[in-house]
């Protein structure tokens, strides 16, 4: 048996459906943790959907964001009922993982991600174009 000592947390995943549904109607923001550039592209929504970068892209790769927690206290409480998601659903169970091992209390990841939530046509905000 796979015991990680290093993280009491346990991260549970909701699929975009119920996701949704708790952002509507449960009184949780979502937290898009990809990047910049993936959020202007189209995003979930909710207007006070927040985008903190899990990782950037840089030359050599994929880097963790060494901030990531910092930037989300100042805009977060421990006590926030959060939806985590990014594109397809793995750098936001990282991003859980952090911040229940945080003590953040409600946090749940968004399983499929941002590609799961197209594919069931939900809604979302879709770049400008020619503006």
């Amino acid at each position: 048996m796979n015991i990680q000592s290093s993280s009491e947390s346990q991260v549970i995943t909701v699929d975009v459906v119920k996701a949704n549904d708790l952002l509507r109607n449960g009184g949780y923001r979502y937290l898009d943790v990809r990047t910049v550039e993936e959020f202007e592209k189209g995003h979930v929504d909710f207007d006070d959907a927040l985008n903190i970068p899990y990782m950037f892209n840089t030359p050599q790769g994929r880097v963790k964001n060494p901030n990531f927690m910092e930037q989300v206290l100042p805009v977060c409480t421990k006590d926030d009922h959060l939806i985590v998601g990014c594109q397809s659903g793995v750098r936001s169970v990282y991003a859980t993982t952090d911040l229940l091992d945080t003590g953040f209390k409600h946090v749940y990841n968004m399983g499929g991600g941002y590609l799961a939530w197209v594919e069931n046509g939900l809604h979302v905000v879709a770049p400008k174009v020619g503006v």
